[in-house]
């Protein structure tokens, strides 16, 4: 039996990631789960997680999951025909907070993955176009996602790079292959 489609979607703050994810998600009509990896460490982040949800309908159910991501995949939502996570740059803030090893965590994530029994979209930013930092965590935290988007582009059957709201298949689903564009 063939495992359901994983989706990783990468990109810069405001660039549409977390729209193209429900958008993909809406393609699957039915039950959903979000799982949210985000805590509202501040009012403005608790301003930011309130209109995340705005954007969700009823049909999704939200699971908050800011250490144990692997444990919400396995569990996901009952009657749930697709999974959006968002995002795994906050997960492995969250992991390096709680002095995690976030390499076993990515492990764990990847198994997981190879478990799953529905569709799962997956989103987080790339940090790593920007300048070199200059502090020593945050040369970490940027390694460490770096790496997580490696291992997770290796395995996933779909990776989108979001740019001002244009998604751009860097790996397109199998059969969903097209030529270069001509302008």
């Amino acid at each position: 039996m063939t495992a359901p489609p994983l989706t990783l979607i990468l990109g810069g703050a405001r660039s549409g990631k977390s729209r193209h994810a429900l958008k993909l998600a809406s393609a699957h009509p039915g039950n959903a789960v979000f799982i949210a990896t985000a805590t509202a460490s501040d009012a403005e982040m608790a301003d930011r997680i309130q209109r995340h949800q705005a954007e969700r309908d009823a049909r999704w159910a939200t699971v908050e999951a800011p250490l144990d991501l692997p444990d919400a995949l396995r569990t996901p939502a009952s009657q749930a025909v697709v999974c959006v996570v968002d995002c795994l740059t906050l997960w492995v803030a969250n992991l390096m907070a709680a002095d995690r090893d976030i390499p076993a965590a990515a492990l764990d994530l990847q198994d997981a993955l190879a478990e799953r029994q529905i569709p799962v979209i997956l989103v987080s930013n790339e940090v790593g176009f920007g300048i070199v930092p200059d502090n020593a965590l945050a040369r970490r935290f940027r390694d460490e996602t770096g790496r997580l988007h490696q291992q997770l582009a290796a395995i996933a059957d779909r990776a989108i790079l979001m740019v001002a709201g244009l998604p751009l298949d860097l790996k397109p689903l199998p059969g969903d292959e097209k030529g270069p564009s001509v302008l």
